[in-house]
């Protein structure tokens, strides 16, 4: 029998009018869309549909491109298909808890603006990050022991794709010595700052009390932290684990490779972009990646309902 995961893309795959065909064709996606402007005191139909910078700043970008992906879940909901595990990569975390029941859209709205502005406040002078293409994750640890400053790994994105992350000039020497090692390609990021670093345990603290002032729900649709690449069963874990999450590394290639072992067949991407489905293809090939961005794609999922 097919097992299906619902997934959740991170910051990076924002764009202005994402969502917006879901504001105006389905209900309940408009009503996430408004319920997170009311979360958030932010206007939630002018960042997200109209043309603006503050789409791509960290602290406007979270809020945004988590409406977009619980307006759409929403969607995915009506439609009759259910997940049997989640999961979601670095913000997108909070779109599996909503899909799992774990925490309701407007508790998540309430932490991710907060994790938006606390995530840039955080940020320090001369923080970067790379993608380090074509390189085993080994030998890349390996080499960020050996560098002197802060540098580790952001994100394992699937076999061949590495992001490291830390101090400018640290991160600049782990790239140069992974060329020399072989690396394919090392291509500096343009983001705002070294996410999931150690350099960002500061926003990861702030949240903490944003977190604990939200209702955690028995966890009843498993769901896989970024943090363990592992279920969470207990509840009382979860506030914990998305505190590292800030600073901790993003194990997404390890979250795929589990599900696919505990058998699941078709991962459903649910928010802007392809990122997830891109992965997947280089994680397995023999999985089905469906990805949902636009209206017109719930129609993939009529065979699944």
């Amino acid at each position: 029998m097919s097992k299906i995961a619902f997934v959740f893309p991170g910051q990076g795959a924002q764009y202005v009018g994402m969502g917006k065909d879901f504001y105006d064709q389905i209900p309940v996606s408009k009503e996430m869309f408004k319920l997170a402007g009311e979360m958030s005191g932010l206007d939630m139909e002018a960042l997200c549909f109209e043309e603006n910078e503050r789409i791509h700043i960290t602290e406007y970008t979270q809020i945004a491109m988590m409406a977009a992906e619980i307006a759409m879940l929403k969607a995915v909901e009506e439609k009759g298909v259910k997940p049997d595990v989640t999961a979601g990569l670095s913000l997108g975390e909070y779109g599996a808890l909503a899909a799992a029941g774990v925490m309701s859209p407007a508790d998540v709205f309430k932490v991710v603006r907060q994790r938006g502005l606390y995530m840039q406040e955080a940020v320090p002078v001369g923080g970067a990050m790379t993608a380090v293409l074509g390189m085993d994750a080994d030998k890349l640890e390996e080499i960020c022991g050996k560098v002197q400053g802060q540098v580790s790994i952001a994100n394992y994105n699937c076999p061949g794709q590495i992001v490291i992350t830390g101090e400018e000039e640290a991160v600049a020497t782990a790239a140069a010595m992974a060329g020399e090692a072989g690396a394919k390609r090392c291509i500096p990021l343009k983001v705002s700052g070294p996410f999931h670093s150690p350099l960002l345990v500061g926003a990861g603290e702030k949240l903490e009390p944003v977190l604990s002032d939200v209702n955690v729900q028995d966890i009843t649709v498993p769901y896989i932290a970024n943090v363990t690449a592992d279920y969470v069963s207990d509840k009382e874990q979860v506030r914990g684990l998305l505190k590292q999450q800030v600073s901790s590394s993003v194990r997404w290639q390890q979250t795929v490779e589990r599900m696919l072992a505990d058998g699941v067949d078709t991962f459903i991407e649910i928010g802007p972009g392809k990122t997830l489905t891109g992965f997947l293809r280089k994680i397995s090939k023999d999985a089905v990646a469906i990805n949902i961005e636009k209206v017109e794609d719930l129609a993939k999922l009529d065979g699944l309902c």
